[in-house]
């Protein structure tokens, strides 16, 4: 890799990706994929080869869209629309499942500090992955986005192609959903 190179801004590695230079893009991939790949893995309800394959579609798509992201400082907005526009695509062709995908499961807690408080937060975890898996697309995308993401309702509703008031109805939706779901754990 180029010296110096991770010391640039976001706009001046998404412009020297422009002009093709692979270096300047495998340090954009590396800043993002983790984001991206969590995003995908929580929309397409823990399904990692799923979103393993979205995250890197995402970023095939990128390579190739480069010339089209008229703001260079806008990449990473960018990334997350079609990454959620990716995983909505899936999403509507699946069947609807209710199943509990293990390998999503939150990981063990330290049971020896204490065994009763770490079933109860492992408990609580699974009812909070199996409630996100119930909610509507949409909803998900625009509750994970604003949750766990930190987006702003602007940037939600330009990702999902939709309005910021829309955005705050979703969210309020799906808090809601997930505030009856996680009731025995308050």
């Amino acid at each position: 890799m180029t010296t110096g190179l991770t010391e640039l801004d976001e706009a001046t590695l998404v412009a020297r990706a422009r002009d093709r230079d692979p270096a300047a893009f495998e340090l954009l991939v590396r800043r993002y994929q983790r984001r991206i790949y969590t995003l995908c893995l929580r929309m397409l309800n823990g399904a990692t080869g799923d979103a393993e394959d979205v995250a890197q579609e995402t970023f095939v798509t990128a390579w190739r869209r480069l010339p089209e992201i008229q703001h260079d400082a806008a990449f990473g907005s960018w990334l997350y629309r079609t990454a959620t526009n990716k995983c909505l695509t899936v999403l509507q062709r699946r069947k609807p499942t209710t199943e509990l995908n293990e390998e999503s499961a939150p990981p063990d807690l330290d049971i020896e500090a204490d065994p009763a408080r770490a079933v109860g937060n492992t408990a609580a975890m699974q009812a909070l992955a199996v409630a996100l898996k119930r909610l509507p697309p949409p909803q998900r995308a625009c509750w994970l986005l604003r949750e766990v993401h930190g987006r702003s309702y602007q940037e939600i509703a330009d990702l999902v192609g939709t309005t910021p008031t829309a955005v705050r109805g979703r969210i309020a939706r799906a808090r809601a959903e997930l505030a009856e779901v996680m009731k025995p754990w308050r």
